[in-house]
């Protein structure tokens, strides 16, 4: 469970462009003009070079070899085939990335153009997600989608004839208008395409997105109205572990689902506190301290504003994570794994006496039902993946109570 040092190293690239921004999306995306993409890859670039330089001053590691690589939205594929290129130029240039490395991109369905498909492939490519939402096409173009079923099938079959085979597709559980009926359905569609790995998302209700704050203010803008019941949404999500896993998709992380050999290395590295690089806008860093005699992870995120990003005005935010809360992250990053979390790991990274008041808090919530422990091993039960933000916040300043608690006693 431990931070690898001296190993190899994820890099993360932000690609911020879309070509319509999505009623539920939450992230820092948006339509901008064309014009802004070069700009873009040239700070990308520049954050690349510089990489080395930063991790410097900042007083930790950053391995020179990578083996995942994750290209998300946004949606990268809208770079014109040059810049994709000269973006994998010079990461392969500074970085040795790995022959066998997991290279990602987050993609639109249908707007993969040829040209683009060609320079993904040539660039060593071979992981493709994409955002599908809803195989139904009067809900996915609702939610400002572009696509309909028949655009995804045929994305899905010239990913394959171009070799990526390695083909991930989300589906969000509770989209307006959506039905237990329409559910099944997409859930149908997802598995009769094949794919060997699903990520299945609850809709989040935040002021982030335009249908949160409109369902936040009790307005009908969005088809706000028409979002299913937190328990029709518990509920679907429900069905879809029972369908996936029937069909040979097994659940691994809360959200994600894989047959044999086909789970997400790159986003396994943020659940098992793995070192991976953070470039482009409003992306996150997490690197080891690189004197041997420090302790501390260094957590960075970069600004969300874009025109701040391109002007480079901004430094990154950063956080040093002493141990107690690298403890706590080592708890909900690994309570969100369906293996859990080995309490005889924990106790050998961080000792005993810091592990012993969330193994008292583990003991409280199995007793509520939410974790199953069977003595060396804590894992969420699926009441508990259901309402694992609430478990999550349950391991958060444990040794400030573990200390409130010793004087009141003594």
């Amino acid at each position: 469970m431990s931070w690898v040092r001296n190993n190899s190293l994820g890099i993360y690239i932000a690609v911020p462009f879309c070509r319509s921004k999505c009623t539920y999306c939450n992230f820092a995306s948006g339509v901008y003009s064309a014009g802004e993409h070069e700009r873009y890859v040239h700070r990308l670039i520049d954050d690349l070079t510089g990489a080395g330089a930063w991790a410097s001053r900042m007083g930790v590691d950053l391995p020179r070899t990578v083996d995942t690589v994750y290209l998300g939205g946004g949606t990268p594929t809208l770079l014109a085939p040059e810049l994709i290129r000269r973006l994998f130029g010079v990461l392969r240039t500074v970085f040795d990335v790995d022959r066998g490395a997991e290279i990602t991109v987050e993609c639109a369905p249908g707007q993969l153009p040829d040209a683009t498909l060609d320079a993904l492939a040539t660039n060593g490519v071979n992981r493709v997600s994409l955002g599908v939402q809803s195989f139904i096409d009067r809900e996915a173009r609702e939610t400002g989608r572009l696509h309909n079923r028949a655009m995804v099938i045929e994305d899905l079959r010239r990913l394959r004839a171009a070799g990526i085979n390695n083909l991930n597709v989300d589906l969000i559980a509770g989209l307006p208008g959506q039905t237990f009926a329409s559910w099944e359905e997409s859930l149908h569609v997802l598995i009769d395409s094949g794919v060997p790995h699903a990520s299945i998302y609850m809709l989040e209700v935040d002021e982030d997105s335009r249908l949160g704050r409109e369902m936040l203010s009790g307005g009908a803008r969005y088809y706000a109205g028409l979002v299913p019941t937190d328990d029709s949404i518990a509920r679907m999500y429900e069905m879809a572990i029972e369908r996936l896993e029937s069909a040979g998709l097994a659940q691994y992380e809360i959200s994600n689902f894989g047959r044999r050999g086909f789970a997400s290395r790159h986003n396994l590295r943020y659940w098992k506190r793995r070192s991976y690089l953070g470039i482009g806008l409003d992306a996150s860093s997490a690197l080891c301290a690189s004197a041997p005699s420090s302790d501390f992870v260094l957590r960075a995120t970069t600004t969300d504003d874009l025109k701040a990003y391109l002007d480079g005005g901004e430094e990154a935010e950063t956080a040093r994570l002493s141990p107690d809360q690298q403890h706590e992250e080592a708890w909900f990053l690994g309570l969100r794994l369906n293996e859990g979390v080995e309490i005889a790991d924990l106790e050998e990274e961080f000792g005993p006496d810091t592990v012993r008041p969330a193994l008292h808090v583990a003991a409280r919530l199995e007793a509520d039902g939410l974790l199953v422990s069977d003595g060396k091993k804590i894992c969420l039960t699926e009441p508990g993946r259901l309402l694992s933000n609430d478990v999550f916040q349950e391991f958060l300043g444990l040794q400030a109570v573990e200390s409130t608690h010793r004087v009141g006693t003594n």
